[in-house]
């Protein structure tokens, strides 16, 4: 099994011991700071290998490009990696992946899905693409997550599902989740986009009793493929539904089609269904990437603790850990300046920048974005949770490809800012 022995630790990262990392608030005190000579260091980049060039090249010289072969391994592996009966469709984005599961559950014209404001949009757009409306509620101010204390609230007639975000890859509430789907008889479709491999009461992501599953495999996210995503789920019905959807309505894949003894030339629509299926080139380099999750999370995490250590002392909140024994997927580390911070946050990400390293913000809520505030008369006093945190909220860079000077060379520079 490709997650056999793996055991969630708090490790140093590589190179840097325990007692290293625990004085790094100190030492960096001691340094003046000095004129930026280094190159940039950016947001994100991802992870990849020869082992990824090489099965990429494989799929080149095969002749196989779109979705065959590799498409069907990935799916195959991404199954045995979670485990326990899941079924698993790989599709092009996480947001064709959203798309499919809401369709597959019976999201129609004029229903309601109650989901976060503190996401990217494409969590709530794919919910307009069947002529639903997202209904909004604030998040917990902790995590990022939706609260669940404001969900049953929130509920109508007209709610039939409800959309939940792990933020950054803590994973949300979700035994209070599912027991008011039960009690309401509503749907649960999980946006995992950033959690990978998270866990939730000792169960992985994607393996929790909700309806589906889907992942992002995004250039930036924990397992990266470019573009791409996996939708998983239990529920046989929705996985059939889904596999129709993917490409065209057609009842078979290209792949079936031409490995099959029936004539490769046949096949039948019998749904108008979208063009969402991912390519042997991307499920290539996704084979790979799944076999070094774990030591992907286990760096991050790494990285998450010296952030921690040399950060703690600041006008700063830090993000939460996860429960103990639970995995956070740390896609993101996520600071807030507080009221007694020296500068903006705005002005913040300016010096990081004008320091050389990339920040990002994670996210301008779509209660402020024009489409979603005007088209639903939306007031940031409703969300006052989602308004305060992105207002304080910056991004630090925290992928594996960082090394133990570049993790440093970011505390450095935080410290020098707000100090």
């Amino acid at each position: 099994m490709l997650k056999a022995g793996y055991t969630r630790t708090r490790k140093a990262f590589t190179g840097l011991n325990s007692s290293s990392r625990r004085s790094i608030a100190t030492d960096t005190k001691k340094e003046e700071a000095k004129p930026q000579t280094l190159d940039f260091l950016p947001f994100a980049l991802p992870d990849t290998g020869e082992e990824e060039i090489e099965e990429v090249a494989d799929s080149i010289r095969s002749g196989w490009l779109t979705t065959g072969p590799k498409t069907r391994k990935f799916e195959q592996d991404f199954a045995e990696f979670l485990g326990g009966g899941i079924e698993c469709l790989a599709v092009n984005s996480a947001t064709s992946g959203l798309h499919l599961a809401l369709d597959a559950v019976g999201i129609g014209n004029g229903d309601e899905v109650i989901t976060t404001p503190y996401t990217f949009t494409a969590t709530a757009e794919v919910i307009r693409y069947l002529g639903a409306h997202p209904v909004f509620i604030d998040i917990d101010p902790r995590t990022f997550n939706l609260n669940p204390t404001l969900i049953e609230a929130a509920v109508t007639k007209r709610t039939k599902a409800i959309l939940p975000v792990h933020f950054g890859g803590l994973a949300c509430d979700m035994e209070s989740i599912v027991d008011i789907a039960h009690r309401y008889n509503l749907r649960i479709i999980e946006d995992a986009a950033h959690a990978l491999p998270t866990t939730c009461n000792s169960l992985l992501v994607g393996t929790l009793p909700s309806d589906a599953t889907v992942f992002s495999f995004y250039a930036t996210k924990t397992l990266a493929t470019g573009e791409g995503g996996m939708l998983v789920t239990k529920n046989p019905d929705i996985a059939a539904r889904c596999r129709v959807m993917r490409l065209h309505g057609i009842d078979r894949d290209a792949f079936d089609r031409y490995t099959s003894c029936k004539p490769a030339w046949y096949y039948e629509v019998i749904a108008p269904g979208f063009k969402y299926n991912m390519t042997d080139l991307a499920a290539s380099i996704g084979i790979h990437q799944l076999k070094k999750v774990y030591q992907f999370q286990r760096r991050r995490e790494a990285i998450a603790e010296a952030y921690h250590t040399g950060l703690s002392d600041l006008p700063v909140m830090l993000p939460p850990y996860p429960p103990d024994g639970e995995i956070h997927a740390w896609h993101l580390y996520v600071i807030r300046l507080t009221d007694s911070a020296p500068v903006s946050r705005d002005r913040f990400i300016e010096l990081m920048s004008q320091m050389g390293i990339g920040t990002s913000v994670h996210f301008i809520p779509l209660i402020l974005q024009p489409y979603w505030r005007d088209t639903y008369n939306l007031k940031e006093c409703d969300f006052p949770n989602a308004v305060d945190c992105y207002k304080r909220a910056v991004s630090l860079p925290i992928y594996s490809r960082m090394s133990n000077d570049d993790v440093l060379r970011v505390i450095k520079a935080v410290r020098t800012i707000l100090e």
